[in-house]
């Protein structure tokens, strides 16, 4: 139970971040526009993922899953942004 319980609070925000910036990045229109709505629904976000790793059958299942979505999605921010598909504009 320990075992899952880590991974929920411990990858559960980052795995979040990862997937609100795939999705802020990646929707079409203004940055100023589309940024704020997509925050909000973060928080909400964060609660079903760690939710979600409970259904897992093991801690190592719960950490290699989660561990896994993780590094995924800052890969694809990261592989996105290096072939220029999406842009990170700084004020």
């Amino acid at each position: 139970m320990w075992g899952k319980s880590l991974a929920a609070a411990l990858l559960g925000l980052p795995l979040t971040a990862a997937v609100i910036g795939l999705v802020t990045l990646s929707w079409p229109g203004r940055s100023e526009v589309v940024t704020l709505p997509w925050l909000l629904m973060s928080f909400p976000l964060w609660i079903g993922v760690m939710a979600t790793v409970f259904t897992a059958r093991s801690g190592l299942r719960a950490w290699a899953w989660m561990g896994g979505l993780t590094v995924l999605g800052y890969a694809l921010l990261h592989g996105l942004k290096l072939v220029g598909w999406i842009q990170v504009v700084a004020p």
